[in-house]
């Protein structure tokens, strides 16, 4: 009240300085133009709040494992009650990644790692929407599935269920009785890539629960430190996710991710030390994903050079500074360094399936970094003969929401349950068939495929807050279940806009 108190009070001051110069017929339009201009903001501003607890309660429709009293997306039952079984060990619990009922441990800590950023970022923002209890459960019930997998300090269980028997059927999370196999990383069979990104998500969450659950945020940290040495002392790239998630760019990317978050949690001279001596393995990219976390680093490591130049310190971290810039530029349209290309209707387009992941993800790093530009006292960034200051760095990403959540040729939300035109045909198995509260009897694998996959209905379950794959490089987009590419949603997809829409808000 005592802000709002200071707006009413210095809006009366305006006014009153106004009328005396202005006459009442130019005071009057003066006023109308600013009440409207203030109506419009708060309008949007209730858009994009909207669209920020929607892509959050998206997470619950995810859920595997027991469900909590106070679920609300209530088309969901419990699920996949019995993994990890066949070792003895409990891995109940965590994300089905996409619209499939395999939980893929990589992703899902990738996932977990833009959840808490952007927590950590826009804490006060997502506070103020009423909404960082909800983020907090979010991320919360991804972290306590990756410390139930992280079963000694070289174990590291990575998936659970055979992806490949899992895609030949379309059935229910509840009705589900294909194999759970279970993978995992030790010192004889390593995965840097899992272990490093297993190691980001824990420190960055540790920093999410800081002050709010010290002793679990302790514990998250612990894990971390653990994995990282774990990723780093037994170093081997991942295969056992493909052809579902295969490693292209090696291991050294979620090396240095897993370090990078363990110095901003920390504080760590020795993680220091590792950036500095290993930023050789940073270069310039022009996608932020679940394979390649380079420009995560580079966007959180130009961060803290800029903050040590302020306090006197070293310049060791240049490198990420001048590689975050190569991929500001490689983004940016006009650019002469420009790689990736938009669809005529503005959408930046790296490749044909799905298509929003990179959009949300680069879009999150785009508004951190103008952010930071504007912290430091930067005034931009330089691409060749082209100049972009933050504000137009910050433009660009908010118009690749705005396309999102409408702005766009085919006049449609690409979230599910945003706006009055969305995606009606979800490719995700649970959306798609009756819920297990109004059809009890099981469906099973064929007839799933049969009788559901194949219709030309909507799907029953309404799969609030769930992003699709978006549309093609002409900004078409058919809505059809069996495509894949474009209408399956995944949890990083909407991680990454999680990261973005705070920014507006």
């Amino acid at each position: 009240m005592g802000r709002r108190l200071v707006w009413g009070l210095l809006i009366a001051f305006l006014c009153c300085a106004i009328s005396l110069f202005l006459a009442p017929n130019d005071l009057h339009r003066s006023l109308v133009a600013a009440t409207n201009h203030a109506q419009k903001d708060h309008h949007v501003n209730r858009a994009y709040n909207d669209a920020l607890s929607k892509a959050i309660l998206f997470f619950e429709g995810q859920r595997s494992g027991k469900l909590p009293a106070d679920q609300r997306v209530t088309w969901r039952g419990d699920s996949a009650l019995a993994d990890g079984q066949p070792d003895n060990v409990n891995l109940v619990g965590g994300y089905y990644d996409a619209g499939d009922n395999v939980k893929f441990g990589w992703t899902m800590s990738y996932t977990t790692s833009l959840l808490c950023w952007a927590a950590i970022e826009y804490r006060q923002q997502i506070t103020s929407a009423g909404e960082i209890e909800h983020l907090r459960q979010a991320i919360r019930w991804a972290t306590d599935f990756l410390l139930r997998s992280h079963t000694s300090s070289t174990t590291f269980y990575t998936q659970v269920g055979d992806g490949n028997k899992d895609h030949s059927c379309w059935e229910r999370p509840e009705d589900m009785d294909t194999p759970r196999t279970l993978y995992k990383i030790t010192s004889q069979n390593p995965g840097s890539e899992a272990a490093g990104d297993a190691a980001a998500a824990l420190a960055a969450a540790s920093m999410v629960f800081e002050h709010v659950d010290a002793a679990y945020s302790s514990k998250l940290l612990q894990h971390a430190k653990s994995l990282f040495e774990f990723a780093d002392k037994y170093r081997g790239s991942y295969g056992a996710s493909c052809p579902f998630y295969c490693s292209y760019s090696g291991y050294q990317d979620e090396l240095l991710w897993g370090a990078t978050w363990l110095y901003e949690a920390t504080g760590d001279k020795k993680y220091h030390g590792y950036l500095t001596s290993n930023q050789g393995w940073s270069g310039s990219v022009s996608e932020f994903s679940w394979d390649n976390k380079l420009a995560g680093v580079q966007t959180l490591l130009a961060k803290v050079g800029w903050m040590q130049r302020f306090n006197g310190g070293d310049k060791e971290l240049g490198k990420y500074k001048s590689d975050a810039e190569s991929f500001i530029c490689a983004l940016m349209p006009g650019s002469g360094s420009q790689q990736i290309q938009t669809t005529p209707g503005g959408l930046m387009y790296t490749r044909d399936s799905s298509n929003l992941q990179y959009v949300t993800s680069s879009s999150m790093l785009l508004f951190i970094y103008s952010k930071n530009l504007v912290v430091s006292r930067v005034n931009g960034v330089h691409c060749s003969s082209k100049y972009f200051s933050a504000s137009q760095i910050r433009a660009f990403a908010k118009s690749q929401v705005d396309y999102i959540l409408g702005k766009n040729p085919m006049k449609m939300s690409y979230m599910v349950g945003y706006g009055s035109k969305f995606p009606q045909q979800l490719h995700h198995r649970g959306s798609s068939l009756p819920s297990i509260k109004s059809h009890k009897p099981k469906i099973s694998c064929n007839d799933g495929y049969d009788h559901y996959y194949s219709s030309s209905q909507p799907n029953p379950n309404v799969h609030v807050g769930a992003l699709v794959g978006g549309p093609d490089s002409s900004d078409n987009y058919p809505d059809q279940r069996s495509d894949y590419s474009h209408a399956e949603p995944t949890t990083y997809i909407n991680a990454g806009f999680i990261g973005s829409v705070a920014a507006l808000l």
